[in-house]
């Protein structure tokens, strides 16, 4: 292959593992935006939240922040995380680092409203934060497993490059062609007469 080609693209090997994990990270957060509820059936939060649970909402989501941020650090430090494809694999796993790290934040603030709600003297203030925090980071979740699709999507259309280069890229770059005027003139050439004396 051509040199030149094969330094615009990611390890075919590479690029199947990264689909993988994040195929698999882009499933667990869908998961996690489903099943940390804090409203019940009815929409409404409970009397008396359960703040323990809803600190370890903070601390699963941090745990999960972490595998994104260290898949993200990874990657930029691969030679190919520069190149065309590489380069947008990078840059929504980043945008996914910076969403599932919001998450974690929002999780947190809701469970430190929840914990101050019993000695309150503005509990529909701090209920409204509860639910309006934990539903932002269930938001940012859902934004995650978004960025972390769009990485894979890339990769998934990398494989496809792999099996079949556009053809200027297999051949070379073709000159450009030549101006109208000078291929008339190069296939059919003007011959000057010589001028009859008078």
């Amino acid at each position: 292959m051509n040199p030149d080609i094969q330094r615009e693209l990611i390890p075919h090997d590479d690029t199947l593992h990264l689909i993988g994990v994040l195929d698999d990270m882009k499933a667990t957060f869908i998961d996690a935006a489903k099943q940390w509820q804090l409203l019940d059936d009815t929409g409404r939060a409970p009397a008396s939240p359960a703040y323990a649970e809803l600190f370890q909402h903070a601390a699963d989501g941090q745990a999960l922040a972490h595998d994104v941020v260290h898949m993200t650090a990874e990657f930029a430090r691969t030679a190919y995380s520069t190149n065309q494809a590489g380069s947008t694999v990078l840059t929504h796993l980043a945008m996914a680092a910076t969403m599932s790290s919001y998450a974690v934040a929002h999780f947190a603030d809701a469970a430190e409203a929840a914990l101050a709600l019993p000695w309150s003297s503005e509990r529909q203030f701090l209920e409204n934060c509860m639910v309006g925090d934990h539903a932002t980071a269930r938001g940012y979740l859902r934004l995650t497993s978004e960025s972390l699709r769009d990485a894979v999507k890339e990769l998934d259309g990398h494989l496809d490059f792999h099996r079949s280069p556009p053809t200027s890229m297999r051949q070379g770059t073709a000159a450009p062609p030549a101006p109208a005027r000078a291929r008339a003139e190069s296939t059919h050439p003007v011959t000057t007469q010589p001028r009859r004396p008078r």
